[in-house]
């Protein structure tokens, strides 16, 4: 897979990862890196953490547009076959009702909603995390697997226009981070 190599990435360096004791720290960690003028950085967490969105400055998820269009194909797709099938294909004509009657289609519309909707959640959500991914380079480094337990870890990727090595060492020390490593990536290498 190709990258966007930024400066140092030539290296086989992904980029310098920093521990943090509490949400807390880490949030605040976020705001002292950005001020510092990196934009490209990852929070690893074990839970979610409020404000880190808009510390980080990431734009909303585009997430509930491709679900609201799911559900319209959903309802016209069900529209579409039921006109068709009942008007076209096999009109079934009693008692005078009428061949195309929109309130039954109701329960049918809802259910192709509902399906249409969850089928574009969940792939569009694994697309939009870009799952599955049995590789990271943060998997090397020995104190990551701590992220879904009780670590809170604050990486600053080397593709970052100003990135520099020991740049982003004395940044994450000085907003408080330990730990502090540098991640190769063994895969580009």
């Amino acid at each position: 897979m190709a990258r966007n190599v930024g400066v140092g990435y030539e290296d086989g360096v992904f980029g310098v990862v920093a521990e943090y004791k509490t949400p807390g720290a880490l949030l605040e960690a976020v705001k002292t890196v950005r001020q510092a003028g990196f934009s490209v950085i990852d929070t690893y967490t074990p839970f979610p953490v409020h404000g880190m969105d808009r510390a980080m400055g990431l734009k909303p998820t585009i997430l509930p547009y491709l679900v609201l269009c799911g559900g319209l194909l959903g309802v016209g797709a069900a529209v579409l076959i039921q006109w068709w099938m009942n008007a076209f294909d096999y009109p079934f004509i009693i008692g005078g009702k009428p061949i195309v009657s929109y309130q039954a289609y109701v329960p049918i519309c809802f259910e192709m909603m509902v399906l249409l909707s969850a089928f574009t959640t969940v792939f569009s959500l694994f697309a939009l995390c870009r799952l599955p991914q049995p590789y990271h380079p943060l998997f090397t480094h020995d104190r990551f697997s701590r992220f879904s337990d009780d670590g809170f870890f604050l990486g600053i990727e080397a593709q970052d226009p100003i990135f520099s090595e020991a740049r982003a060492r004395e940044t994450l020390a000085a907003a408080g981070g330990t730990e502090i490593a540098v991640i190769r990536d063994f895969a580009e290498t």
